[in-house]
């Protein structure tokens, strides 16, 4: 015997019975998400990728180390246009974790309208296509391994296939409030 689906309006349902009260619950749940997040320090990356215009790279705090064997990162993307649109459907891309000595290049990925990888900035392109930023942190080159729809964001998970290692690490840069902030001697917690 087969049985064959039948598709219901849902949609329509739910959104006939939502109320205001759901609708207010929503706008307050979200503005509380993103305080508790914005209060949540998170490393700084860059991430790059060649595209069919040329090199592309935006600052990314989402990226998260998944596993270690294999080596896998995951990260998201909040936009579907510019650079963040490119790296979507890149198949590597190079994750420059950042350290306080690169906070111009931060900034820059942040800014949509700043001018990336021209000659006044310090980069190179890998044997295998793409740009590598010259940076005081390590830089992890990936293979993506998937792309999930996540609420309005792309979640990407990526194997690292090489490891590019600086000759000294620097102190580590961290996204809080809406700020950068260096972490190093001086936010050492007592007794640690």
């Amino acid at each position: 015997m087969t049985v064959q689906a039948q598709r219901v309006p849902v949609v329509a349902t739910f959104v006939e019975s939502v109320d205001s009260t759901v609708l207010t619950h929503t706008r307050d749940l979200a503005h509380d998400f993103k305080a508790a997040f914005g209060g949540h320090p998170a490393g700084v990356s860059i991430i790059t990728a060649d595209s069919l215009t040329g090199p592309v790279g935006i600052t990314a705090s989402s990226v998260a180390s998944v596993s270690a064997e294999p080596p896998l990162l995951a990260f998201s993307l909040a936009a579907a246009k510019g650079s963040a649109a490119a790296l979507a459907v890149a198949d590597t891309v190079v994750v420059h974790l950042l350290t306080s000595d690169d906070l111009e290049l931060a900034k820059t990925f942040a800014n949509s309208a700043a001018e990336r990888f021209g000659e006044a900035m310090a980069w190179s392109t890998l044997a295998t296509g793409e740009p590598l930023l010259l940076h005081g942190g390590y830089a992890l080159r990936c293979k993506v391994l998937s792309r999930t729809p996540a609420g309005g964001s792309l979640l990407l998970a990526a194997e690292v296939v090489e490891i590019i290692a600086p000759e000294n690490t620097g102190t580590p840069i961290v996204y809080h409030s809406r700020t950068f902030h260096a972490l190093g001697q001086h936010s050492l917690l007592p007794g640690y």
